[in-house]
């Protein structure tokens, strides 16, 4: 079963916080594709100390329909620079967890991603805008995390170990389908993998904050440490804070604050310009005991705050879908 949060000392509080701060401090500047889902799905269901197996489907829904600069909206980019459409990603994750006991448990988490990616390519003003698209469909990069949360009696505070593998299709594996680009790989970012392995370190934190009300915090970092085809991506970190309520049976309505914050890629074909940025969303959803061992979540998230370097497309808003069971 999921546990209910647990109030503990502000001491405890303090250190979690602290741990945050140095997940932040680790990273440097900010991230193309920074749009990408930052809920934090643990906290959707309630972080478990139940021994046993898990599994978690998960579905994500980002359509990045608006050309964004810095804090604003943009309608076109200066002359010669890329004027990107469209992208619409379909993220479905599926994740497996096992714990052997309370104070231990791995993740495998396996996407599918499928992505539907339009341009007009180099913009020039005296020239027609004629659009060229490309459509990609195929499994990820895996992500395999390990959580430890044994340093209180009450498992509330955890770290995470993980890695990300170069699994999903990367480099130049995906071409532009339509258009007078036709046949031509599509950017190295908007590849279904990244071709790197990269490291993954976390913490997390939950606690009740009266009788009805918990409170949680969870902060990720990622970095590539072994990289291909001339390509890096940006660091990326994630940080979640947010409250679920608890006064009724089977329903748990809850609200995150999610920030993602990712450096500059990098390497000859990295577009370093036009990749690093800023996200802070707001996230209000629901999950939904259905039975002893299974929910059902959702969300919606509304970004409140963008910030991006150079020319990138963002979503309005977000949505994901999830069902967990464990057994």
């Amino acid at each position: 079963m999921t546990t209910k949060f647990r109030r503990a000392p502000l001491p405890i509080v303090a250190a979690a916080v602290g741990a945050a701060v140095l997940l932040l401090s680790a990273g440097s500047a900010l991230a193309c594709a920074t749009c990408g889902c930052t809920l934090s799905s643990d906290a959707a269901t309630g972080f478990s100390t139940r021994q046993g197996w898990r599994i978690n489907l998960q579905y994500d829904y980002i359509n990045q329909n608006q050309l964004r600069h810095g804090t604003g909206t943009a309608s076109v980019v200066p002359t010669g620079n890329e004027l990107e459409h469209k992208t619409v990603n379909d993220y479905f994750t599926a994740s497996l967890t096992y714990a052997p006991n309370s104070r231990w448990n791995v993740s495998v988490q396996v996407p599918y991603v499928r992505r539907d990616h339009t341009t007009y390519g180099e913009y020039d003003p005296l020239a027609p805008l004629v659009l060229t698209g490309s459509h990609s469909s195929s499994i990820g990069d895996v992500r395999i995390i390990g959580s430890y949360q044994g340093f209180l009696p009450t498992r509330n505070l955890g770290i995470q170990v993980g890695i990300k593998l170069a699994t999903g299709p990367h480099g130049d594996s995906v071409h532009f389908s339509s258009g007078p680009d036709a046949g031509t790989p599509l950017d190295t970012s908007l590849q279904p993998g990244t071709g790197s392995t990269d490291v993954i370190l976390g913490a997390y934190y939950y606690q009740a904050l009266s009788q009805n009300y918990d409170g949680f915090a969870h902060a990720t970092f990622q970095s590539a440490v072994h990289t291909t085809f001339d390509y890096r991506p940006g660091n990326r970190i994630n940080i979640s804070a947010g409250v679920r309520y608890m006064g009724y049976t089977s329903w748990v309505p809850q609200l995150q604050v999610n920030i993602a914050r990712r450096t500059h890629d990098q390497g000859a074909n990295g577009d370093a310009a036009n990749s690093a940025g800023t996200f802070v969303y707001l996230s209000p959803g629901v999950s939904f005991h259905a039975t002893g061992h299974t929910q059902i979540y959702g969300f919606v998230q509304l970004p409140v705050y963008q910030n991006l370097d150079g020319w990138q497309l963002a979503p309005h808003w977000t949505a994901s879908l999830g069902v967990s069971h464990e057994f």
